[in-house]
């Protein structure tokens, strides 16, 4: 991507469902070149525009950090497997704490101890095996952007963007949706740019009523819109995936404190062998250096951190990769039949 290209992604990231002359006045640019820009960036399989869903949708069960070592040259095959397993939303080949890192998601809170007991664990190749309950989300990627545009040039975003802060435990506390915002919420979940023009012909409604449908799971955070690119494509080339060990009492300051860092692309508080996840993408190993020893210095109660660094991205959020491209997408949401039709 070049310098264009790069400002692109940052304004998306900031205002994922901006129009092309919004983004063209921040970029100093031409809403047709603009336009070109974003098509091509998405054809090409380089970037994609997603809506994140408010767990409630996907699961009644929180996801799980599951770390897996693999028999001996197994690991990428191992990887393989689990990345066609559907609540699989993430996997990668690493180094540090285990061969291969996971998030899974149970489709239901009954599923988990099959998943992880018999299921994960019986793949061909797998040796062993952990895993750590998300028992909040700090941060998502849906809010890590990249440090390219002045706060003033990003002013003229501000009424396009509907970034919701995280509430605890991850839902968006919407209360039961109807069938008309569930089937919405799935054209968003595909593409979170969809207009309200589209919506309304999808579900033969009026353009003013797909208009309030599409606001109000915004503003309420049940579908949160992000940018879906790999950071290796934006100039990070190290993904590390820090678990931390930190004194009860300084859990909250320190998951606050990693959240507002701008290598969080995922911080998470968790019960298991550790306190915090911090998923990060940094530019090098410099980056990654000053993070650890003077960044994570500063905090107090972190008493202890393992690193893991991603080798290899071959799933995200449901949506396959291969050498740094946006694949196939295999995600969870199925849309439902709307009442009466």
């Amino acid at each position: 991507m070049d310098g264009l290209d790069l400002d692109l992604v940052a304004a998306l990231q900031y205002a994922p469902r901006a129009p092309s002359s919004a983004l063209a006045e921040v970029l100093d640019s031409s809403p047709s070149t603009v336009g070109r820009r974003l098509q091509r960036l998405q054809t090409s399989g380089q970037l994609r525009v997603v809506g994140q869903l408010d767990w409630s949708l996907v699961s009644d069960a929180h996801p799980r950090h599951v770390w897996l070592h693999a028999e001996s040259g197994r690991a990428v095959e191992v990887a393989r497997r689990l990345a066609r397993m559907p609540e699989v939303q993430l996997v990668a080949l690493s180094s540090g704490r285990a061969d291969i890192y996971c998030v899974v998601h149970p489709s239901q809170r009954s599923r988990a101890t099959e998943l992880l007991t018999t299921e994960i664990p019986s793949v061909e190749g797998v040796r062993a095996g952990q895993s750590d309950l998300v028992l909040r989300p700090v941060t998502r990627a849906d809010a890590w952007t990249l440090d390219r545009l002045a706060p003033e040039r990003l002013e003229t975003l501000r009424p396009y963007r509907t970034h919701v802060p995280e509430r605890d435990g991850g839902a968006a506390a919407s209360g039961p949706l109807t069938g008309d915002e569930i089937e919405v919420a799935g054209l968003l979940h595909a593409d979170a740019r969809t207009g309200s023009g589209d919506v309304a012909r999808e579900l033969g409604v009026s353009q003013s009523t797909a208009y309030r449908l599409v606001q109000s799971l915004l503003e309420r955070g049940v579908v949160r819109p992000r940018v879906e690119v790999e950071p290796e494509r934006l100039g990070m080339h190290l993904e590390v995936i820090l678990s931390l060990t930190v004194h009860p009492g300084a859990i909250a300051h320190v998951a606050e404190k990693l959240s507002s860092h701008p290598s969080a692309r995922y911080v998470s508080v968790v019960a298991g062998e550790v306190s915090l996840i911090h998923h990060g993408a940094f530019r090098d190993e410099t980056a990654l250096g000053r993070f650890i020893t003077e960044d994570l210095a500063a905090l107090p109660g972190v008493a202890d951190v393992r690193s893991s660094v991603l080798l290899e991205v071959m799933r995200r959020y449901w949506i396959d990769r291969a050498d740094g491209l946006l694949g196939e997408a295999r995600l969870p949401f199925t849309r439902r039949d709307r009442p009466g039709r």
